[in-house]
């Protein structure tokens, strides 16, 4: 084309204008998932389908999480009251650093704990990857193995020379008799801290790559909760029962009534902590379009 100057212009004739200006369908797409929840969906449906497919193999990890959290409980009571007859009030110390190797145990050994289990059924009931009496069903089978499995294992553990003839006064046997006098609200508050510590440490477990680096971290998570005596429903389970058989039912204050209290108010409370104010809470923040996701 010549302009009126007669000089020629170049024009592009082949140029399409419709594809620099951005389709509506672009300005709406999804933003990328987050890389967290895709791990906590892919370990999701890794529990669905052990669970749908094997049911004896389901249980049998969910019996697994309470032998390591009974090995662990032992170790730490075991310390605890080893190291009160050298430096008193030393217990509290020995006892949370001791009890935080059950984590690890059972996170590195791929075992299934009901507190854990709270928070990945309730995520995966709100992001609709499964319906809600499949993941009641998964949750209530988890907690009755971790429960049989506790009873089983701290009465193995009772057997034990560190758990012969243990005097009347010990951390052992004091330490569970404070659990038992425990008011219901002062369970329920402690219990929701409880889990809202556990899951914090199975959310750093995700994120991080190197395992030192994992087995670390979850130490110092989880000897918060130790260490403040915070309760955590699963943990009870072979505590009470170790406390039990190693007391052979001499723990005052110790009653079927008592236990059923604490073990109440700490479900709920655990359910609360990690299933709602960790799951449910952060679920909700990565449905978001925003690129501000975990």
């Amino acid at each position: 084309m010549t302009d009126i100057l007669g000089e020629d212009m170049d024009i592009p004739q082949d140029r399409d204008y419709a594809a620099e200006i951005p389709s509506v369908a672009a300005k709406e797409a999804p933003v990328e998932k987050s890389p967290l929840f895709k791990k906590i969906d892919d370990a999701l449906m890794n529990k669905v389908a052990l669970f749908n497919n094997s049911y004896a193999r389901y249980a049998a990890r969910s019996m697994l999480a309470t032998l390591f959290l009974t090995l662990g409980t032992a170790a730490a009571f075991g310390t605890a009251i080893q190291a009160e007859k050298f430096l008193p009030g030393s217990g509290k110390f020995t006892f949370a650093f001791m009890f935080s190797w059950s984590l690890v145990m059972i996170i590195f050994m791929g075992a299934e704990l009901g507190t854990s289990n709270m928070l990945f059924m309730t995520v995966g009931v709100y992001r609709k990857k499964l319906k809600f009496s499949k993941a009641a069903k998964i949750l209530g089978t988890t907690l009755l193995f971790n429960l049989i499995g506790g009873i089983i294992f701290a009465y193995m553990v009772s057997l034990t020379g560190p758990f012969q003839d243990l005097p009347a006064g010990n951390y052992l046997f004091t330490g569970i008799a404070a659990k038992l006098s425990k008011s219901s609200i002062q369970i329920f508050v402690e219990a929701i801290f409880a889990n809202v510590i556990v899951n914090t440490a199975f959310f750093i477990n995700l994120r991080m790559k190197d395992d030192a680096g994992k087995v670390m971290a979850i130490i110092f998570v989880i000897f918060i909760f130790a260490f403040l005596g915070y309760e955590h429903v699963i943990a009870n389970f072979p505590a009470f029962s170790l406390a039990f058989f190693a007391s052979h039912g001499t723990i005052p204050g110790m009653t079927l009534v008592s236990v059923i209290h604490n073990l109440f108010f700490a479900l709920i409370g655990n359910y609360v902590g990690g299933g709602l104010l960790i799951g449910m809470t952060y679920a909700w923040l990565n449905r978001t379009k925003t690129s501000y996701v975990d």
